[in-house]
């Protein structure tokens, strides 16, 4: 279909590609438990825009870039991990007053888009899902179409998918709003998650 191949696989991979938790994942969980469904849906559209950069490099042929300089990789890989634990201590250090996320200081869905943006670009393990991912599914001289099909696809299923996250992680929120010592831990554990991710990036192999 499209001019794709093994039509069933592609929809299956994006499909497992979400359903795996990553960094992405915390950061649009996150905002939503701190500044409600407005701020989860801007993390929800940075790493949809981060994974559109991707998916444009890919096309581009970012493989072949990254095949012929793998030390641009491995910076890359350190960049990102530093990211992902900075993020993680500033969750661990930040003060959790025993109030509801939604009576704190509100900021705006620009400020988790920025922050949900960068913690796509920086995640090469992103990167890497969409070099290796889109080849496999490529016919022989592929039209634009295909790769505009492609794409639309990725992000649609994507936008379902991390939109059900914010309106899940809001429920959740709102239920914890009268136990401060369970926002306390799940914000705790969100900075531990991130820093766990960044420590795998900083220490898997090339």
């Amino acid at each position: 279909m499209f001019d794709i191949q093994n039509y069933g696989s592609f929809l299956a991979a994006i499909l497992v590609f979400q359903l795996i938790p990553g960094a992405g994942t915390i950061a649009i969980l996150n905002a939503t438990a701190r500044n409600g469904i407005g701020a989860g849906l801007g993390a929800v559209l940075g790493t949809l825009c981060g994974d559109l950069v991707y998916m444009l490099a890919a096309v581009a042929g970012l493989a072949a870039v990254m095949n012929a300089n793998p030390e641009l990789f491995r910076a890359m890989q350190w960049f990102g991990a530093g990211y992902l634990m900075w993020m993680g201590f500033q969750l661990l250090g930040r003060p959790v007053h025993d109030v509801p996320a939604w009576d704190e200081p509100q900021k705006s869905g620009w400020v988790y888009f920025r922050q949900a943006l960068a913690v796509s670009l920086t995640n090469p393990k992103v990167m890497l899902f969409f070099v290796a991912f889109f080849p496999l599914f490529l016919s022989p001289g592929a039209s634009h179409a295909t790769l505009i099909a492609m794409m639309v696809h990725v992000t649609l299923i994507s936008l379902l998918y991390q939109a059900g996250l914010v309106l899940l992680g809001n429920s959740v929120a709102k239920r914890l709003k009268t136990l401060p010592f369970a926002r306390k831990l799940a914000t705790r554990l969100a900075g531990v998650a991130l820093i766990g991710f960044g420590v795998k990036l900083a220490t898997g192999n090339r």
